[in-house]
C-alpha cells in the first residue's frame, strides 16, 4: 500500500466508524455537535495498522528515538507504531504518560524505556486545544527530551495548532476536521 492509499482508506474508516453527531462535551470542556472517537479506529485492526504506517511515514528521517503520549488515547497507537517500526527494520521505543503518578511501586508518571535526552514524537488521537499532548510534553521535559514533532490523528482546529506553535512545537496532524466534512 502506498501512503496516499493508506490515508484515503483511514479517512473512509474515520467517517464510517469514528465520527458521531449529536451534543457532546469534549475533554477540553468545550461543547460540540460532533464527536470523533479515535479509539474506535485505534482498537480496530485495520485502522490501527493504517495509523501506525502513516505516523511512521511522518517521522521517518527525523532521528526520533521514541514515541509516546498521554494514556488512554495514545496507548494502542504507540504500541502499533513501535511494532510496525520493528517490521520496517527500525528501532523505536514507546512510552505512555499516566494522568497521575503510579500510586505504588516505582510511582512512575512515565511508563516505557524512553531515555534521558531522547528525541521524541508525541502522539495523540484527537486534538482540540492540545492539552493532552502538552501534559505528555511536560512529563518528558524533566528527562531533557527533544520534542521533534506532535502528531494527531485528527485536529479539530480549535486552538491546538496555535498553542503548539506558540511554544515552538511542530504539529503534523494526519487529518483535520474539514477533511472529515465537519
Amino acid at each position: 500500500m502506498n501512503c496516499m492509499n493508506n490515508r484515503e482508506r483511514l479517512l473512509a474508516l474515520f467517517l464510517e466508524k469514528a465520527v458521531k453527531r449529536g451534543e457532546f462535551v469534549l475533554a477540553s470542556g468545550q461543547k460540540s455537535n460532533y464527536y470523533i472517537n479515535g479509539k474506535y479506529l485505534a482498537l480496530d485492526s485495520e485502522g490501527l495498522a493504517l495509523m501506525a504506517e502513516l505516523i511512521l511515514d511522518k517521522i521517518q528521517g527525523l532521528g526520533i528515538e521514541a514515541v509516546g503520549g498521554l494514556t488512554l488515547g495514545a496507548d494502542p497507537i504507540v504500541g502499533a507504531v513501535i511494532a510496525i517500526a520493528h517490521q520496517r527494520g527500525m528501532h523505536l521505543d514507546g512510552f505512555i504518560v499516566r494522568k497521575e503518578p503510579k500510586g505504588h511501586g516505582t510511582r512512575n508518571l512515565i511508563e516505557g524505556p524512553v531515555r534521558d535526552g531522547a528525541r521524541v514524537a508525541i502522539i495523540e488521537d484527537v486534538t482540540t486545544t492540545g492539552s493532552s499532548a502538552l501534559k505528555a510534553i511536560e512529563a518528558v521535559k524533566p528527562l531533557g527530551c527533544t520534542i521533534a514533532k506532535i502528531i494527531s490523528l485528527v485536529d479539530r482546529k480549535q486552538g491546538a495548532s496555535e498553542n503548539f506553535a506558540a511554544q515552538g512545537y511542530v504539529f503534523d496532524p494526519i487529518f483535520n476536521k474539514d477533511e472529515l466534512g465537519l
